[in-house]
């Protein structure tokens, strides 16, 4: 089996709905998706995350919608990135402020509650949405703006209700890894139609096809 490190969003975890549509997919092609929960601290998670990749050594990475900022910190590897949120460490580090406001941390840990499962849980804390400021600056570091040769490439859906506020960023994807995506007529969340169409032929071309 060749294995695919799959990384998943804010809140995501171990029985994310679009990695384990993949796993029963792909499975019959040799292809092992793996996805584990990580820790909501980008610094914590980073040593997590490389940790997997020494262990599973993946052919491919993916990362969905914050997730992939954690994916592109990765380099060597072909990288697929759903629903790519490359601005949402701004929000997260720049925003951190309003965190220390009495009973802040406390309302978004009720807003942003994950469902029940295996997910990621969540901190508010000023001190930890600072350190998505930093973790963003690595991760755009390994991009071909910044002479990268690592595979990158983007689903991003038109439809996708983050792109109003720029979280989700058709024009920050390309400024910093040129023409490299697909547009679809999906949502943030990725239907499950543009699953097999699009992402599924995708990850069997990187993993398969490519050398």
């Amino acid at each position: 089996m060749v294995n695919v490190l799959y990384i998943h969003g804010m809140g995501g975890g171990g029985d994310s709905r679009i990695p384990s549509i993949l796993k029963d997919d792909l499975a019959a092609d040799g292809i092992n998706v793996v996805v584990r929960t990580y820790d909501f601290d980008p610094e914590a998670a980073a040593v997590q995350i490389a940790a997997w990749v020494d262990e599973l050594k993946p052919r491919l990475i993916m990362g969905e919608s914050l997730g992939c900022i954690h994916a592109i910190r990765i380099k060597g590897l072909p990288h697929l990135l759903v629903s790519p949120s490359l601005n949402a460490p701004l929000y997260l580090g720049y925003l951190s402020w309003i965190a220390l406001i009495p009973g802040i941390s406390w309302l978004f840990g009720r807003i942003y509650k994950p469902k029940e499962g295996d997910r990621q849980a969540l901190n508010f804390s000023f001190s930890l949405l600072r350190k998505y400021i930093a973790h963003r600056k690595a991760a755009m570091a390994n991009t071909p703006a910044n002479g990268s040769r690592d595979y990158f490439h983007a689903f991003i859906g038109t439809k996708d209700h983050y792109r109003r506020s720029g979280i989700v960023s058709i024009r920050s994807w390309k400024k910093n890894f040129g023409e490299t995506c697909t547009l679809y007529e999906g949502t943030h969340f990725t239907e499950e139609q543009f699953i097999y169409s699009l992402i599924v032929p995708k990850i069997r071309e990187c993993v398969l096809d490519r050398p």
